[in-house]
């Protein structure tokens, strides 16, 4: 999995930052749901039902996603706009928008 750990050198926060508890929350559902899985599989249980769970688990999944894009794009590639509009360098805003559609190409694999 390839992370990015390149810092927002236009925002203090990152978009998330006002949801991060309610996005820290559904986290950790999802991981209630991948242990749940794993003892599913450790008891034999019928693939159908394993299979169930795992749609559920790749919904919640793709819930967090879509609104971490929302932010992204709300916060940090609206706030590049801004920059790119005062300092007259379009590259600013277009970095940020080319990183939105790089993550949702990894999405949409």
């Amino acid at each position: 999995m390839e992370t990015s750990q390149s810092p927002d050198t236009h925002a203090e926060h990152h978009g998330y930052h006002a949801d991060k508890s309610a996005l820290e929350r559904r986290l950790k559902r999802i991981e209630g749901q991948v242990r749940g899985v794993a003892k599913m599989v450790d008891e034999d249980k019928y693939c159908i039902d394993i299979l169930t769970q795992i749609s559920a688990i790749n919904a919640a999944l793709h819930k967090v996603s879509v609104q971490l894009i929302d932010d992204h794009i709300g916060h940090c590639v609206v706030d590049a706009a801004k920059s790119s509009i005062e300092t007259g360098d379009p590259t600013i805003v277009q970095e940020k928008i080319a990183e939105a559609t790089a993550a949702i190409s990894r999405l949409v694999r």
